[in-house]
């Protein structure tokens, strides 16, 4: 961020057009300079405030006419309001950004600059200023007013200012809820309002899961009364009833009732009924935040507020504009963030593009929502009370229709109305309710139903899309109306093939399939995540994913640019299809298997081929996967047995079966963890994470762990992971089943299977579903006659419920139902392919699954069975093997050429535990692969006998070695070494020679002495290169970031250009040691010495340190470990502070 820019040149200047045009438009004067740009100020970094940067960047990125200043009042980045839910789940900020940090940084020198946690205290129009809360005054040559709206709080009702009362806005909203609630533990929330906003806000207080219930207090007779009629509103009604919200409907507040300490304990309505709540959130609506306009005397409207502004958005004050909620047009405001988009666009086009295009106006903004709210699908369009309030418009079709539609009624008529009532509106409903599957439909048309006007839906919104431009376009209607519902329900995913170019698929940000279309057909993106950031299609509310994905793989296949299921460039195959190709010809190695069915016998393969071969040749063969033939085919996790952290360290968990463990099984780890000074972390799988672990102790660690009786969890490995249960008939008073028993005997069956992706179970003891059984890869639920069994469900980032595959199995039955869906899924699964994504794209679905696994429809079930038997007999605990096997343990050390250890990230002590520091913002873009050195002299580094026994490995072998204060990284393959810097440069993680080696097809790799591994164009510069081989590179096990090896682009990232390595020439000499050609220590470690680069505490801003300022005196619960009491100091209080720790490691 940068300081104030003081003034513009632009302020003091104003171009007279000579007969309405501009002399300056013929010369060659773009880019502007920095002395002839205006300066935009914006106030306000909401949705709509970083639109209309975003377009304006854009759109002026060739004139280069203005520079942007946008001032925030919050003290956050801009972040989605429209997924404010989300952040329950996961309380990180960041996650909600639409941009992140680095790309406000990485737009061009002087273009942004942003201001935060800065309030715009007053506009100065005559001197074109504006001042801020901090006493700055910031000028201007154009004012864009984005302050958008206050959430209503009825300051009418007593009690409004209670302790416990929110409204549902802002970031800070949602915290201090968060941090409230946890006093209030098992009472009652109650949100007011049961509007879009209203339901949204229950949601979060039942995603909270601290309120023992919630209720929505709503005034009108059903729910979204401004977007639904009756019956669709009584539809919602019922079905976020039966998702365990509470509905009071056809009530007022009229006081909120508080204790002695201010705080909120029940509500009274205005009927006199009372009832029991201690947090109330209202959400009954919005008011523009008008009042800095008023303030500078621009005109508002009187009437439900707003900064009045015509077509071009001015405001009545020359040069300031207004967009977004806090703009009144034509006496409305608008709360949706549609058309504060449209404004942004707007705006942004006539500031940049009508000097050579017409202007744009604002028009009327449709008002079509598409939402899902609570899990429920609803939808409106067009004008959807048009049966109601009458239409807004009707389509003209001829004289006599346009003088019925615009004409005064005559005497008679105004009788006739005065004695019957008014006519009915010249609408037609054509509706459809089944509420068995609770869902509804109503398409309003014209009387003769040649045009449709508008409608809604609940539960099936499929055809939205489609419907919306029919609205617009207001053409007449080639098919009869009827035909709208009899041919909505379809099978499939949303199509776009029926879509003209024009049709709105995003509306958060008003993208059309044109828009989609167009930057597939130049090339401008050739990935649908390219298309995300290239049109922002999908970044608001991801309702339009499934379509913009439809649209991306027709324009693909259009182009002839197949959209393959390929393994990889290295195979022409998919992996199902390598499976049978591995299965039938009895294929266990990676060199056979590429001669086989690869495209160049002799390839290395790459890390996208080589895991998932592996994984394949551990679903067959169950081999050690650090078998030598094995070995390097695996991720780092796999390669050593645990999962690797992003401190280059691995964390270590052991097998707890269905989370069921002895008390000195616990000690034992509690005692292994405090040896090691190993991070505790409970798992969602119901075990114990300990991170922190040095591949150096990992034996020592699984030995203390195997002498307690515990074995490897097999959290590396794509694989089953846990079998989450809750206790059942084993404890529980309400439990039919014993789901603890069943779960431990499923967990040690399934345990260290390989399979396309990790799986996950779960057992519950009944209905109840304490173990949440119907989202995991399989799932059981007891029931009186036996188990029900679920398949294909996830959590994660694209959560799927799983479906019933069988219902009522006696629990003797299961096993070989499970055995049968789990190895049909590791045959037919595509790579890294969940269960859930397997099944949505599974010819027939679960249907066709039911016909497999329980009718033998294939007539494959007992080939299945066979093979998972023979599978669950081959089980070993892969620790243990390692244990016992002298050459296995010998690759368990940090170097290969000392037993000297160097740090790989600073630690902090955080809430009693010992963590690595934050990683710091950005990547190290140094040019280590342009270093000159001022001299390169050969020195031994390991002796060459360490890759005596990996001579014929077809995959290669790594070590890294020490050399002073620096971590360098050896590879060995085919005959040659190549030796690198150890950090990855992208965020400085030590762990290069971790990664997997790969090749490239086609690239060339270097000619010289068959005992020289040197690179050509390296930082040695001592290789010639040769055509007809191919580029070698090692993938960062972090990130995957690839660095090639060898010929002239050794040390560049093939897949960043921001980043690269140095590279050093290596030999094999006589007296048996591998030499590696390097500068003096001193200069080798002044530019990549461990000291330099590693990663240090102070380097980054702890994210709790204002979270902390907030909660200083307020009281909270004092925390205790085994030592006395645990947590952060603030003011004189401990508060437990914090959120999730470690995870995991990157799951690819």
């Amino acid at each position: 961020m940068s300081s104030w820019a003081d003034s513009s040149p632009g302020m003091q200047m104003e171009r007279v057009p000579v007969n309405g045009h501009d002399p300056e438009e013929d010369g060659e004067q773009y880019p502007k300079p920095p002395s002839q740009r205006k300066k935009i100020v914006v106030v306000g970094l909401g949705m709509v405030g970083i639109a209309f940067i975003e377009k304006l960047l854009k759109m002026d990125s060739k004139r280069r006419e203005y520079d942007i200043v946008v001032i925030g009042e919050e003290s956050h980045l801009a972040y989605n309001r429209v997924g404010l839910t989300s952040f329950f789940q996961h309380r990180k900020v960041e996650n909600l950004y639409l941009n992140p940090r680095d790309w406000y940084a990485n737009t061009p020198a002087g273009a942004l600059n942003y201001h935060l946690n800065t309030m715009v205290t007053e506009i100065h129009t005559r001197e074109k200023l504006v001042s801020t809360s901090n006493g700055d005054t910031v000028p201007y040559d154009i004012l864009i007013l984005a302050t958008g709206s206050d959430a209503l709080l009825p300051r009418h009702t007593p009690g409004h200012d209670a302790k416990g009362v929110f409204v549902y806005r802002t970031i800070g909203d949602l915290q201090k809820l968060i941090d409230y609630a946890d006093t209030v533990k098992e009472t009652t929330g109650a949100v007011v309002g049961g509007g879009l906003l209203g339901l949204e806000a229950a949601k979060a207080m039942m995603d909270l899961e601290t309120f023992k219930q919630v209720k929505l207090i709503e005034r009108n007779r059903w729910v979204l009364s401004r977007q639904l009629d009756a019956d669709a509103g009584g539809m919602v009604v019922d079905l976020v009833r039966q998702l365990g919200l509470d509905v009071l409907l056809s009530k007022r507040v009229g006081k909120i009732e508080v204790d002695e300490n201010n705080a909120v304990k029940g509500v009274v309505f205005e009927d006199g009924e009372r009832m029991d709540c201690t947090c109330i959130m209202f959400a009954i609506g919005i008011r523009a935040r008008d009042e800095l306009a008023r303030k500078a005397s621009i005109k508002c409207a009187d009437r439900g507020g707003g900064i009045v502004i015509d077509g071009d958005l001015r405001t009545s004050q020359k040069d300031i504009y207004a967009i977004g909620e806090c703009a009144s047009w034509e006496s409305e405001t608008f709360g949706l963030i549609a058309p504060g988009i449209e404004m942004a666009e707007v705006l942004a086009f006539n500031l940049t593009q009508a000097k050579v295009h017409a202007p744009r106006k604002f028009k009327r903004p449709d008002l079509s929502t598409k939402l899902k709210l609570l899990g429920v699908e609803v939808a409106s369009f067009g004008d959807f009370f048009a049966d109601r309030d009458g239409p807004k418009s009707l389509p003209v079709r001829s004289h006599a229709a346009k003088k019925q539609a615009n004409g005064t009624p005559g005497v008679q008529e105004q009788v006739k109305i005065i004695t019957n009532g008014p006519a009915p509106p010249p609408v037609k409903a054509l509706t459809y309710k089944d509420p068995f599957n609770s869902v509804y439909k109503k398409y309003l048309f014209t009387v003769d139903g040649k045009y449709l006007l508008g409608g809604m839906m609940i539960g099936d919104t499929k055809d939205y899309v489609k419907l919306v431009p029919m609205v617009k376009n207001q053409k007449p209607l080639e098919v009869p109306p009827s035909e709208f519902i009899l041919g909505a329900a379809k099978d499939g995913e949303e199509g776009g093939d029926d879509l003209t170019d024009d049709t709105q698929i995003c509306s958060c940000h008003n993208v059309t399939k044109g828009d989609v279309a167009k930057v597939v057909k130049d090339g401008t993106c050739k990935s649908i995540g390219e298309v995300k950031s290239c049109t922002k299609a999908g970044t608001g509310c991801g309702g339009c994913m499934p379509l913009v994905q439809s649209i991306f793989n027709t324009q693909m296949k259009a182009m002839g640019n197949e959209v393959s299921n390929h393994l990889c460039p290295h195979f022409a195959h998919s992996r199902a299809d390598l499976f049978n190709i591995i299965s039938v010809k009895k294929i266990d190695n990676f060199p056979s298997i590429m001669k086989e069915a690869g495209k160049d016998a002799g390839s290395l393969g790459c890390e996208v081929c080589k895991p998932t071969i592996a994984s394949i040749l551990a679903s067959l063969y169950n081999k050690h996967i650090m078998d030598k033939s094995l070995n390097g085919l695996q991720e780092t996790n796999d390669k050593f047995l645990a999962n690797i952290q992003r401190n280059g360290t691995f964390s270590v968990i052991p097998r707890v079966s269905a989370g069921e463990i002895t008390p000195d099984k616990l000690i034992a780890m509690g005692t292994v963890a405090k040896k090691y000074n190993l991070y505790c972390k409970i798992t969602g799988g119901q075990r114990i994470d300990l991170f922190g672990a040095k591949k150096q102790d990992l034996p020592d660690i699984w030995t203390e762990l195997i002498a307690a009786g515990l074995e490897s969890g097999h959290g590396y490995a794509k694989s089953l992971r846990t079998v989450k249960s809750c206790v059942g008939t084993t404890w529980c008073r309400f439990g039919i089943g014993d789901s603890v028993g069943m779960a431990v005997r499923l967990e040690e069956r399934y345990k260290s299977i390989r399979s396309p992706h990790k799986i996950k179970g779960g057992v519950s003891g009944c209905v109840r579903e304490c173990a949440e059984a119907q989202n995991k890869d399989f799932g059981l639920i007891a029931t009186e006659k036996g188990f029900n069994v679920f398949v294909a469900g996830n959590g994660g980032s694209k959560p799927r419920h799983s479906e019933l595959l069988a219902k009522d199995v006696p629990p003797d039955d299961v096993v070989p139902i499970l055995d049968r869906y789990l190895m049909f899924y590791i045959r037919t699964a595509d790579k890294l392919q969940r269960t859930a994504r397997w099944m949505e794209n599974l010819p027939g679905g679960i249907n066709y699954l039911r016909q497999v696994i329980l009718e033998d429809k294939l007539g494959i079930c007992a080939s299945l069975e066979d093979q998972m038997n023979a599978l669950v007999g081959t089980f070993f605990c892969e620790w243990t093997a390692v244990l016992n096997d002298p050459k296995l343990r010998a690759n368990f050390t940090q170097f290969a050429n000392t037993t000297a250890t160097l740090p790989v990230m600073e630690n902090v002590e955080d809430r009693g535990q010992t963590r690595p520091a934050y990683w710091p913002h950005g990547k190290v873009t140094q040019d280590f692969r342009g270093t000159k050195w001022t001299s390169l002299t050969w020195q031994p580094m390991l002796e060459a006998s360490y890759f005596a026994d990996k001579a014929d490995l077809p995959n290669g072998a790594s070590a890294a070695l020490k050399r002073g204060d620096t971590m360098l990284a050896l590879f060995y393959l085919k005959g040659k070494y190549y030796a690198t810097q150890q950090m990855c440069p992208h965020k400085r993680a030590f762990v290069l020679a971790d990664g997997l080696i790969g090749d490239t097809p086609t690239t060339a790799v270097p000619i010289s002495d068959p005992k020289t591994g040197a690179a050509a164009g390296n930082s040695t510069g001592e290789s010639d290169a040769s055509p007809d081989t191919s580029s070698l590179y090692v993938s960062c096990p972090n990130h995957k970031r690839n660095f090639t090896l060898n010929g002239a682009d050794a040390g560049k990232c093939s897949n960043d250009a921001d980043v690269s390595i140095a590279t050093f020439a290596v030999e094999v000499r006589d007296d048996g040691w591998i030499y590696v050609k390097l500068p003096p220590v001193e200069e080798l470690d002044a530019v990549l010495g461990t000291k330099k680069w590693i990663t240090k505490a102070s380097e980054t801003e702890d994210p709790f340190k204002k979270l902390d300022a907030k909660l200083k005196g307020m009281r909270s619960r004092k925390v205790v470990d085994g030592a006395g009491e645990m947590g952060r100091r603030v003011g004189g209080f401990e508060v437990k502070v914090g959120g999730e720790g470690g995870g995991g490691g990157i799951d690819w």
